[in-house]
């Protein structure tokens, strides 16, 4: 369709999940895309998001080491958008989750999960604007979750760091729409993606039958009656980054089949 011809985005944590979904459909609708994360190899199988994108599609593509909480990292990911003539598209998605105690979390932990979920997008954000402010304007897409509206108390730090960045990406757009620039949040409920905590080894069978009953118990939950995948994520990061949403900022797009309706 062609919806992101002649752009250039940047995708943090593009190497798997969410962030490689958004990242292959962008280059398919037109996109340039710097694929920026701490890991080149997808969780997973298959090859690397920027190789997968050079073979499937007529689109470019690199890969750039990335620490989100670095800021120096992301400045050069969106300076690396540069190859392609200037960042039109940022997208904020690198994150993690597990869940936790909150009587037993420890002020590393909480740092932790803040730098990389929170931080991450606030300087990835400002990164970009700054570039997008010379150019004339752009599209910044902040990755939230469904919890950041709603919460949840098994994930305390989780929750408090995506419903920040809820909030950031309203007051963002209102500061940053005189320059041309949108900006809006995403907010995924289950998608089907290896975000979760790691695991040395193969699960045991136990392992496997809680997360098969688990798994049931959540598709029982959501109308659509399936957790998401990441295309599913990728259509609305195609919509917002395009002239279709040409006047749409400050929004919270919930992405969940219908998980938090009863909420």
């Amino acid at each position: 369709m062609g919806l992101l011809t002649d752009t250039a985005a940047v995708v943090t944590g593009g190497a798997s999940g969410i962030g490689r979904g958004i990242a292959i459909e962008y280059a398919r609708q037109g996109a340039d895309v710097v694929v920026a994360d701490v890991r080149e190899a997808p969780k997973g199988e298959g090859a690397p998001t920027h190789e997968e994108i050079r073979a499937e599609t007529d689109r470019d593509a690199v890969f750039l080491e990335c620490d989100v909480t670095e800021v120096g990292d992301l400045e050069a990911a969106v300076e690396a958008a540069g190859e392609f003539g200037g960042i039109d598209v940022m997208v904020n998605n690198a994150g993690i989750w597990h869940p936790e105690e909150f009587l037993e979390v420890t002020e590393a932990e909480y740092r932790r999960m803040m730098d990389i979920n929170m931080k991450g997008v606030y300087f990835g954000a400002q990164a970009a604007a700054r570039r997008m402010v010379e150019g004339g304007g752009g599209a910044i897409i902040n990755m939230s979750s469904a919890n950041g509206i709603y919460g949840n108390g098994g994930y305390p730090t989780y929750t408090v760091s995506k419903a920040g960045i809820r909030l950031l990406s309203r007051s963002l757009a209102h500061g940053l729409g005189e320059h041309g620039i949108r900006v809006n949040s995403i907010h995924p409920g289950a998608i089907t993606t290896e975000i979760g905590p790691e695991r040395e080894g193969e699960p045991t069978e136990e392992q496997e039958e809680a997360a098969a009953k688990q798994a049931e118990q959540l598709r029982a939950m959501i109308p659509q009656g399936r957790q998401g995948e990441p295309a599913d994520v990728a259509g609305p990061a195609v919509f917002l980054a395009s002239d279709l949403a040409r006047y749409v900022t400050g929004a919270s797009i919930v992405v969940d089949g219908g998980w938090t309706c009863w909420r």
